[in-house]
């Protein structure tokens, strides 16, 4: 069963996310985040690399010829990826195949139409029996 971690009210949800990979990179554990709208993808892409020099975060498309050794990969299409052990949705549809993942990271903005989104998003994890928890960027 997948377990879903929503970090909701972010006043910057690419910050956010960037912070969360820059987490996760931390423990040195993988990471697939899916990103269908190109241009996210691409300021995603940006701004990892212009982290500060000292906390790297090695990442690349998953396309790329080097997505094998690379442990964080961005990517617009699930199906290519054997990854299954964490993904992030920065999207605001339901990821394709998103049951094959141990964990579900969501980032949602303050954004009226994303927290909608989201909202619909909880009720399709929910009925799909998902352990679901919830963390306030609010205060962030």
């Amino acid at each position: 069963m997948t377990t879903v971690f929503f970090y909701y009210d972010a006043s910057d949800a690419l910050a956010a996310a960037c912070a969360l990979v820059k987490g996760v990179w931390k423990k040195r554990n993988p990471l697939l985040i899916y990103a269908p709208d190109p241009n996210l993808a691409n300021s995603l892409d940006r701004a990892l690399w212009s982290t500060e020099a000292a906390s790297f975060i090695p990442h690349c498309r998953a396309d790329s010829p080097l997505a094998a050794e690379t442990p964080i990969l961005i990517a617009a299409q699930l199906d290519q990826v054997a990854q299954t052990e964490r993904l992030m949705n920065l999207s605001r549809d339901i990821p394709p195949a998103y049951q094959r993942f141990t964990t579900l990271v969501e980032v949602v903005s303050r954004a009226e139409d994303d927290r909608l989104a989201a909202r619909a998003r909880v009720q399709h994890y929910r009925a799909d029996n998902c352990a679901i928890q919830f963390f306030d960027l609010s205060q962030r």
